[in-house]
């Protein structure tokens, strides 16, 4: 069981290196075409409102709903039953996409004003960030057909996981990256405008994502076509895992709406600070936390529908363990290396140091939350394989409303740090109510040599700390060299910080058989 799994995980984690590689290249780019400025601002707004919507109708919530239920056809139903369960999903989840996507670009001055209302107060009043809200609803124009177009994507994708193939799914964003990279480096210069571009990149990432899963989803028999099944079995049960999963599974992705309301009545250029320290914060979380629940999902539906109780507890626990495993010396690595890491990846063209030292704030701040980010993933997955999505929604919700509380407490004397903080916070309190009501189910359990475990990795994880610090050159070494110094010195740090956490971990005998 655990070396299907860690294979499988190491497939999707190797894909989504690739992704997440090109990913910090696209941000490479833009930060360099854009920096930290008011058009960083928007382009970020504009791209991030889409991608909220696709956590809701794509990744997150509906696989969350899709996958069980699909695993249930596979082994109880013939391939024709699951052909139409397909197809009826897709068509009716494809009419409601549609039918948002659609409100969402003709109606983009209402998003506009609704996720970035200061910029709208500001425009109402004749104020200096009034041609932010006007270049935000021009934009969003253009990025939220991106929603229907990667809807489609996450259904293939699902879909191919049932099935064991991981690697087109995790694969399949790299062509979202090349898209907004390529434009921006074809088109941008040739626009007075360059945000355009990278607009209009997002816009070819998705539809180009669209059409690669086509053959896939052909070679494994099971591409249909859409249609309308409202109130067919199959769909009525997944709506209604779906629906509550909606909260449950977008959480931080509501939180970080959240703060993208309240940064826009911070000074420019919070949003965009926030952004490239989300977006190393994303690296680490998609290549440990979103791999390991990926390839656990399909498993831990498997062992629910098989009732094999202790099997599915075991499974659970694997995917915990490796995410402490991966996910504590990522975290740590996060917080010591903030602000070296965002001056080699960023720090060039229109981003400047001051920006790097923001945003190595805000990056501190989400950093500290990346293990409670990972254990959500992991830990969801215990209710979602055994179809309960009520819970989980209780818990995000309870999550969510803290994370309010959270921002006001904090946004005032921190600003956009403060941002970050209660984000961090509220993910520490959605895994800790995961956990204990898991724990308090029976599912999750604690086997021998677990608290071992934890405080092995942790004490290597010091170890990592400390050497890190040792070598770390002080702030002015990294502003007087060039650019290929600090990577050399950069990588020096990773590669001593690797060596020295693995070399902990197999001095103090951390299992790793499994």
């Amino acid at each position: 069981m655990s070396k299907s799994l860690a294979k499988s995980g190491l497939i999707v984690s190797a894909m989504t290196f690739i992704s997440r590689v090109l990913g910090l290249v696209r941000d490479v780019v833009i930060a360099n075409l854009m920096g930290a400025g008011a058009a960083a601002d928007v382009f970020f707004f504009a791209n991030k409102i889409p991608n909220f919507l696709r956590r809701l109708f794509a990744e997150g919530a509906f696989a969350q709903a899709f996958v069980p239920v699909l695993t249930e056809y596979r082994q109880g139903k013939d391939i024709d039953a699951q052909r139409l369960l397909i197809a009826r999903v897709s068509g009716t989840l494809g009419t409601l996409v549609t039918i948002v996507t659609l409100i969402g670009v003709v109606a983009s001055p209402v998003v506009a004003a609704l996720f970035g209302t200061g910029w709208f107060l500001d425009w109402y009043h004749d104020g200096p960030q009034g041609d932010k809200f006007v270049l935000a609803s021009d934009l969003l124009r253009i990025t939220f057909p991106y929603l229907w177009f990667i809807t489609f994507t996450a259904l293939a994708g699902a879909v191919l996981n049932t099935l064991g193939k991981f690697a087109v799914a995790a694969f399949t964003p790299v062509f979202l990256n090349i898209a907004i990279i390529g434009f921006a480096l074809w088109l941008g210069p040739q626009l007075e405008q360059p945000e355009y571009a990278l607009a209009w990149g997002v816009f070819a990432g998705g539809l180009i994502q669209f059409l690669f899963q086509i053959p896939f989803m052909k070679r494994a028999g099971l591409l249909v076509r859409p249609q309308w099944g409202w109130n067919d079995p199959g769909v009525t049960k997944i709506r209604k895992l779906m629906i509550p999963a909606l909260f449950g599974v977008s959480v931080s992705q509501i939180n970080l709406l959240l703060d993208t309301f309240i940064a826009s009545f911070l000074v420019s250029g919070s949003i965009s600070w926030l952004y490239y320290s989300d977006r190393l914060l994303e690296f680490p979380l998609g290549l440990f936390g979103i791999a390991i629940a990926t390839v656990i999902l399909p498993a831990l539906s498997s062992r629910h529908v098989d009732q094999s109780t202790d099997a599915f507890s075991r499974t659970l626990d694997w995917g915990i363990r490796k995410v402490v495993l991966l996910g504590l010396p990522a975290m740590a690595g996060l917080i010591v290396l903030a602000e070296p890491m965002l001056m080699v990846l960023f720090m060039r063209g229109e981003f400047s140091p001051e920006d790097a030292r923001l945003a190595s704030y805000s990056l501190f701040a989400y950093g500290s939350g990346l293990l409670s980010f990972m254990l959500v993933k992991v830990l969801a997955t215990g209710f979602y394989s055994r179809q309960d999505t009520k819970r989980p929604v209780k818990y995000g919700i309870i999550a969510m409303v803290s994370n309010m509380v959270f921002n006001v407490i904090f946004a005032i004397p921190f600003g956009y740090v403060g941002l970050a903080i209660a984000t961090s916070l509220s993910a520490l309190l959605n895994a800790s109510l995961l956990g204990y009501n898991l724990w308090r189910d029976g599912v999750l359990k604690r086997y021998p040599g677990t608290l071992t475990y934890l405080l092995k990795v942790t004490l290597a994880v010091v170890a990592m700390i400390a050497v890190v610090l040792w070598l770390a050159p002080q702030r002015s070494w990294w502003l007087d060299v060039d650019f290929m110094a600090r990577v050399q010195e950069l990588s020096l740090l990773i590669g001593a910080g690797a060596l020295t956490y693995g070399a902990a971990i197999l001095m103090l005998r951390v299992p790793l058989k499994h």
